[in-house]
């Protein structure tokens, strides 16, 4: 199994969770997060005062998938999240041991099914 982690500009979100349900992917996680990279902020004046925003706001996107699916996954966010400008993202891809469904006690690929 794969973990795959998306970073994304939250303007995007919608059209991820698009992808989401086209794929028939079970689970999904999503977290509205700061940080920072190439983009590096911007500045403003506030109240007469330079004021420098170095992060900004992203939506992250957790999902665990077989890894036959990884590819596949990974490469449809990547392209509905793409823009071509600094600030588009990230996409992590990570191996997953094992899951336990609490409720059923089902296991690895089962679990995330």
């Amino acid at each position: 199994m794969k973990k795959i982690e998306a970073y994304i500009r939250p303007e995007k979100l919608e059209e991820i969770k698009e992808v989401i349900d086209k794929l028939n992917l079970n689970g999904l996680s999503v977290m509205q997060v700061m940080g920072c990279g190439n983009q590096k902020g911007w500045t403003e004046f506030v109240r007469g005062v330079e004021v420098d925003y170095n992060f900004l706001t992203k939506i992250k996107i957790e999902t665990v998938v077989p890894d036959e699916q990884a590819e596949a996954v990974a490469s449809c966010i990547a392209d509905r999240a793409y823009t071509g400008e600094f600030g588009d993202g990230k996409i992590f891809i990570s191996d997953v041991q094992d899951a336990i469904r609490i409720r059923t006690g089902e296991r690895g690929v089962d679990a995330v099914k």
